[in-house]
């Protein structure tokens, strides 16, 4: 039986695959025309698995192609002479590989060309790929380089130049005739000793995360090998706390199928859900391991990650910057419909906030009046009275005043939401519940979903900005309140004014309740 795949790139007989039809065809129509094409994503995106699938095109239905992979992974501190012996080598097992599994013989111009040729340096491999587009019969070449982020160096530039004046050259046939590179930077983020790339003749190809319907595709093939239904809620729910992102979309299922011994009998729902989701988010799986050692390079990411979040003016997407370009090549920051930068997933985002959010802020054992604790807000049959639960968080930050100045490395323009975030995780962790960031993941606005019992609860969280802003988000909250077929939601917003204006009130929008908190937050320490 075939299974999700999370270890390295996936193939169709071992594992589910989301096919990616169109984007497989627009690549081999790229390829016939002779480009040199350049995919870079961030690590754990498909692009190897996108790749081996484009040569098993290419060797199975166009026979005039030879399709060569290489991978430079474990090329980056070669000497360049053995980097490019190390090519040679490749180069040569590739071929014969390609011919074996064919059932083609080599010629035997060609058999000595492989045994007696080996490259040296840059004007080598040029000469070399001249000779060898002579000694092959009415076949083309496409290389296609994974990991081209492990090139030495040293070589770089070369390299490049050389694949260039092979693609500018007027000799027919062209060797390589098409060329595919993939790697996590793009190739103007290589480092060229502060000169420009050499390489301004590549085509950029964009793979793009899973959409729904290649989520439903791909969880499809599971119910159909194996019989066991998914709720449509559960996939879109995968879908948008997973952004399509293929490593979790993968992780995800695979826990669901796998690992929480669901019976095969039973339909996968949403409760199901909201347990692989706690796995999910609090294990330390490669992915998520990739994310929080990125987004922890640089002090300044906290500042900028947090007012994506947080601010509803946004912060605009231009790779031209530096912080937002380094973050975006680790598939932490993404372009929005808006032009502005979101936050590439809601499982990324709760795991920003819990990376930047203080292991312990001090103010805990006040979070709740007294010997009481969080049972208190729950109502006999087990449901959360959120109005009381959000009502002691307001007199919690009265009672904190200025303290709440004094949490550890948080910046005071975030402590409300940083509060309200640990606050309530505190809560549904004590209540054996699920909480988890809903989209959209910035411009200001952080929806905050809680499921407990049955029940599902949702609160939203702003900072003050402006009366009609204020007004704005009820509109949005009851706009979501509708898609997620709930009839009363929490929307609390920090103002941080010297001269704030606290309110709690409680309206009908739309036929929804809508429950409001202004809360004032402590400017300064009194004197």
């Amino acid at each position: 039986m075939r299974r999700f795949g999370t270890q390295g790139p996936v193939n169709p007989e071992q594992h589910y695959v989301v096919a990616r039809t169109e984007e497989l065809t627009e690549f081999i129509k790229r390829v016939k025309e002779g480009r040199y094409i350049v995919i870079f994503a961030p690590r754990q995106t498909g692009k190897t698995t996108f790749f081996y699938a484009a040569m098993d095109v290419l060797a199975t239905e166009e026979p005039n192609y030879l399709p060569i992979h290489l991978d430079f992974q474990a090329y980056k501190n070669l000497a360049p002479s053995d980097f490019y012996s190390n090519l040679t080598e490749d180069l040569r097992e590739e071929i014969e590989n390609t011919y074996h599994k064919s059932g083609k013989v080599p010629s035997e111009a060609l058999k000595g060309f492989l045994e007696n040729t080996t490259f040296t340096d840059n004007v080598s491999m040029l000469r070399g790929f001249n000779a060898l587009a002579r000694m092959l019969e009415n076949q083309q070449v496409v290389i296609l380089i994974d990991e081209f982020d492990g090139i030495p160096q040293v070589v770089l530039s070369d390299f490049l130049y050389a694949l260039r004046r092979i693609y500018i050259s007027r000799t027919s046939p062209r060797c390589p005739h098409s060329l595919g590179i993939i790697g996590v930077k793009s190739i103007a983020q290589l480092n060229y000793d502060r000169s420009i790339s050499p390489f301004n003749i590549n085509d950029d190809f964009a793979l793009s995360n899973f959409t729904l319907d290649q989520v439903q595709e791909l969880i499809g093939q599971y119910t159909d090998e194996v019989g066991q239904a998914f709720n449509p809620e559960v996939i879109e729910s995968i879908h948008k706390q997973t952004g399509g992102q293929p490593f979790l979309v993968n992780r995800f299922a695979q826990i669901l199928t796998e690992e929480l011994d669901i019976p095969k009998t039973e339909t996968i729902t949403l409760a199901h859900f909201s347990a692989a989701h706690i796995q999910l988010v609090d294990e330390n799986n490669t992915n998520l391991a990739h994310l929080t050692t990125n987004i922890r390079r640089n002090l300044r990411f906290e500042s900028l990650l947090m007012r994506i979040v947080l601010y509803e003016e946004g912060v605009p997407f231009s790779l031209h910057n530096d912080l937002i370009n380094e973050l975006a090549t680790y598939g932490v920051l993404a372009r929005g419909t808006d032009r502005m930068c979101e936050i590439a997933n809601p499982i990324y985002l709760h795991c920003i906030l819990q990376v930047f959010k203080p292991i312990i802020n001090g103010l805990e054992d006040d979070y709740f009046p007294g010997d009481t604790d969080g049972f208190q807000y729950l109502t006999d049959d087990g449901h959360i009275q959120m109005e009381l639960l959000l009502n002691n968080f307001c007199d919690f930050i009265a009672r904190a005043g200025y303290r709440i100045l004094q949490v550890p490395e948080t910046p005071q323009e975030f402590i409300g939401q940083h509060l309200l975030f640990a606050y309530l995780d505190q809560f549904v962790t004590s209540v054996n519940g699920t909480m988890y960031i809903e989209v959209p993941t910035g411009r200001g606005r952080m929806d905050l979903l809680i499921l407990h019992n049955g029940g599902k609860y949702i609160v939203e969280t702003k900072i003050w900005r402006s009366e009609r802003g204020y007004a704005k988000g009820k509109e949005q909250l009851a706009a979501y309140l509708s898609t997620e077929g709930v009839t009363e939601g929490f929307y609390v917003v920090f103002d941080h004014r010297e001269v704030p204006e606290p309110r709690t009130e409680t309206e009908m929008i739309d036929g929804l309740t809508i429950r409001s908190y202004v809360i004032p937050v402590v400017q300064e320490r009194p004197s």
